[in-house]
């Protein structure tokens, strides 16, 4: 068995972009530099603009929360205030068609 050859892919970086703006594909800068494994010029470059973007505030996926929404606390009461004055006000008038009050 032979031992695990490991490659500091990261030192290799401006290289390999120049390599890429020449128009080398991913596949002959791997077999260029020996690299093996699953696609490590396409992870490098993957992990590389993730750095870039990192101050970039990432958009959530899937549908918002229903409570996600910003409240206005004042909004909310004046509108719970209204429902409930008209909720009473239906009551009185039900009570004075029943003839209770």
């Amino acid at each position: 068995m032979s031992k695990r050859k490991y490659t500091h892919i990261q030192v290799l970086l401006p290289e390999i972009q120049a390599m890429i703006a020449r128009g080398k594909s991913h596949r002959e800068i791997e077999e260029f530099f020996g690299l093996t494994g699953d696609r490590p010029i396409h992870n490098l470059l993957k992990r590389e603009r993730r750095k870039e973007n990192a101050g970039i505030a990432s958009r959530l996926k899937g549908r918002p929360r229903k409570d996600a929404a910003p409240r206005d606390l004042v909004a909310e009461q004046a509108y719970e205030i209204d429902r409930l004055k008209r909720e009473n006000k239906l009551l009185r008038d039900f009570l004075q068609l029943t003839g209770r009050k």
